[in-house]
């Protein structure tokens, strides 16, 4: 027997539940095999294994200029595979001991499926094997910390067999509907590119582990999105690229819907087109709406209290702006963030970024991050970092990927809400006490926090300007901490992609002070001749016909 046995009667009654589903059971044969059978010459037997398989049905489709460019469906299921040598405090998850990624047959055949299991098995052995040496003899370089960590954390068993998730996915519609989006930039000969892409992916994740945990959770997103382009007379480019994420089908736009959502995002670039620079230094108060407060959370919050295990014998708790803030202010005493992946849905609103159980096999908890502006904990996975000992659920990873601590579903709460129409006004009130002409509203965001839809808001009569080639320069977590002012009653679910799903839930937020100034970017040249017109040609229209 390589190590401890399996828990046996936790085994026993997960072997029963997997009856009938092909792929557990070999999960569970072969988790068993392995435990009870892997050892090396010279080479410590393992204390750990775990198997993770995610069975994907994933269907793609985009459009460019009114015409299908791809559709595909595609259905993989992922193994990775974690042994660990040595024991909890230390062992060898380092370097190239982080696990091995194998392709599983889709057919049931238990043999093929066993098969694959044990050679990527045999090779995360051998490879945990090597870095473990190679990690002993790195900590040799560092003096013995008598306070230091554990390397994995001690979790309950979890027995948790979800139904299988299906994909919802009408295609030929959903060609149609790309196909008549992109169509649109007909009516807008200013727009220079019209593309919309669809992705519907079921997941349903298998997770054993030799501890005895036993999960099954079957989840399906729906994304989205249209992307629209043009060029300003200098050379500026200007997009506009709204997205739509939802964990529910039938909360994705209609046909209707969707063009009219797509004809308003190609007004706007038009009028990004055509509007003026912003040529001057400002600084003052700036009111973010919901969609743009949102990739401010995300970037700014939700990157920063996760907690990572920094590099081996450095002693900081964790990494990031956040790294040395425990139990100190990091935003206004009237806010509170929240991250509860058992959070199904809000207002109404599916999250993409909930879950039952982690990819670590540990329960998803509802954890307060910040605590009327202060740090209270950070999410955590089972690699503990100082102070945090024990996972809180939030290991997440992709399909194939090695976990790590993150979001689930981040809300923003606020103590002292304000409707959006007063926080508008106490913009307003700011920069009349100031002596200036107007404040910055902006609409939405783009990578790096770079506002896509920003306006003018004027302290005389309340009109707004839309202006373009701004960023903000001084847009960080110093400025969430002290700049920051106000929330509103007016929360909004973003369901967000790459890597695990996640989502981020935060009102509209308005800081007092902001400097906002032209952007350094260089300008493209226009096109050297005009694009094709946007009516066939009699000869192409008679070509079309005798095809």
């Amino acid at each position: 027997m390589a190590g401890k046995p399996l828990n046996a009667s936790a085994m026993a009654a997960a072997v029963a539940a997997a009856k009938g589903d092909a792929l557990l059971e070999a999960l569970l044969t072969e988790l068993s095999r392995s435990y009870s059978h892997l050892k090396m010459d010279q080479v410590q037997a393992p204390y750990y294994i775990e198997y993770r398989v995610n069975d994907v049905d994933d269907y793609s489709a985009e459009a460019a200029f009114g015409a299908l460019v791809q559709s595909q469906r595609v259905h993989v299921r992922i193994l990775r595979v974690v042994v660990r040598i040595g024991d909890y405090k230390q062992d060898s998850y380092f370097s190239q001991g982080i696990g091995e990624t194998n392709i599983l047959p889709l057919d049931n055949d238990p043999i093929a499926l066993r098969h694959q299991i044990w050679t990527a098995t045999d090779e995360a052995y051998k490879s945990a094997g090597e870095a473990f040496a190679e990690k002993q003899a790195a900590l040799k370089q560092f003096s013995a910390d008598p306070s230091a960590v554990d390397d994995f954390a001690k979790e309950p068993e979890v027995i948790a067999l979800e139904p299988v998730a299906t994909l919802k996915v009408d295609q030929k519609e959903w060609k149609k509907t790309l196909e008549d989006v992109t169509e649109l930039y007909k009516q807008y000969p200013d727009v220079q590119s019209s593309t919309a892409s669809a992705r519907f992916t079921g997941v349903n994740e298998y997770f054993v582990n030799s501890e005895g945990t036993v999960t099954r959770d079957g989840r399906a997103t729906y994304s989205v999105q249209f992307n629209s382009a043009a060029q300003a007379a200098d050379g500026m480019r200007v997009t506009r690229n709204p997205a739509w994420m939802v964990a529910r089908a039938e909360e994705l736009p209609s046909h209707d819907a969707l063009m009219s959502d797509a004809k308003k995002t190609l007004e706007t670039v038009v009028a990004l087109r055509n509007a003026p620079i912003v040529e001057e230094e400002y600084r003052g108060p700036v009111l973010f709406a919901p969609d743009a407060a949102d990739d401010i959370v995300a970037s700014l919050i939700g990157q920063n209290v996760v907690g990572r295990k920094p590099q081996l014998g450095k002693p900081n708790r964790t990494t990031g702006s956040f790294a040395s803030s425990y139990k100190t202010r990091v935003l206004p005493n009237f806010l509170s963030v929240v991250d509860d992946p058992t959070l199904k849905e809000f207002q109404g609103k599916s999250t993409a970024g909930s879950y039952d159980v982690d990819s670590e096999g540990v329960k998803a908890q509802r954890v307060m991050v910040i605590d009327n502006g202060t740090l209270t904990n950070y999410l955590v996975g089972r690699q503990p970092i100082r102070d945090f000992t024990a996972s809180n659920g939030h290991g997440r990873a992709a399909p194939g990927v090695f976990p790590a601590p993150g979001v689930g579903v981040l809300v923003v709460k606020t103590s002292e809400a304000q409707s959006p129409a007063a926080l508008r006004q106490r913009a307003l009130q700011i920069v009349a006490d100031q002596g200036l002409p107007y404040a910055y509203r902006v609409d939405t965001l783009g990578p790096g926090n770079t506002p896509r839809l920003l306006y003018r808001v004027y302290a005389k009569d309340g009109h707004e300007e839309l202006v373009r080639g701004a960023v903000f320069s001084e847009l960080d977590v110093r400025a969430m901490r002290s700049d920051l002012i106000a929330a509103g009653d007016d929360p909004l679910v973003s369901n967000r992609s790459g890597g695990a799903p996640t989502t981020i839930i935060s009102p509209s937020l308005l800081f007092g002070e902001l400097e906002v100034k032209r952007a350094d970017t260089s300008k493209d040249k226009l096109p050297e001749y005009p694009a094709p017109p946007l009516v066939a040609s009699t000869r192409e229209r008679q070509d079309k016909g005798s095809d």
